[in-house]
């Protein structure tokens, strides 16, 4: 039995959510989400809880059971609080710059600028003198993604540590030519 699948995913005040066979839709402060849920799982509303169920006991719809259990779950918390991800830029006279209400401009020590177009549903802050990029969502997997698309502009390398990171994200730094004796 799955230990997360079985858990129920409480509504906070002001969230409401529409099941329509295997769509489920979940409206709130921050917008609306929609998903599809697999054809082995089914959600059902009780009494302001939503609860997942298995139509088929097996040790694959199990892994299911437990993902659409999450992807529900961060959908709920995703429209009452939302999603935010802070990146760094790292380097010396690379920066970021804001394009624009649905755009970002980075500098990062190519011979040209890098303009980024925002996808609908994310909102970004920049704070230019500290080199952070504050992204905010309800969808967390739109989020990380394109977390993830901007770290990948200029991931960080061990040697000199330059590059985007998450904040907090420890670099394993290597020693270089001359320190390896």
């Amino acid at each position: 039995m799955s230990r997360i699948g079985k858990l129920p995913v409480g509504l906070p005040k002001g969230v409401s959510v529409r099941i329509d066979g295997r769509t489920i839709e979940v409206k709130g402060p921050n917008g609306t989400l929609a998903r599809e849920l697999h054809p082995e799982v089914v959600a059902e509303l009780d009494n302001g809880v939503i609860k997942i169920r298995q139509r088929v006991e097996g040790p694959a719809t199990k892994n299911l059971w437990g993902l659409s259990r999450t992807l529900v779950a961060n959908m709920v918390k995703g429209v009452s609080d939302g999603f935010s991800k802070t990146l760094e830029i790292v380097g010396v006279g690379w920066k970021v710059d804001e394009e624009g209400k649905d755009a970002l401009r980075f500098n990062l020590g190519y011979s040209h600028p890098i303009i980024f177009k925002l996808p609908e549903g994310l909102s970004s802050k920049v704070e230019a003198k500290a080199g952070k990029i504050t992204l905010s969502s309800s969808d967390k997997e739109l989020l990380g993604q394109v977390a993830a698309t901007i770290r990948s502009l200029r991931p960080p390398e061990p040697y000199k540590g330059k590059g985007i990171r998450y904040s907090g994200e420890k670099i394993r730094r290597k020693v270089g030519k001359a320190g390896g004796k």
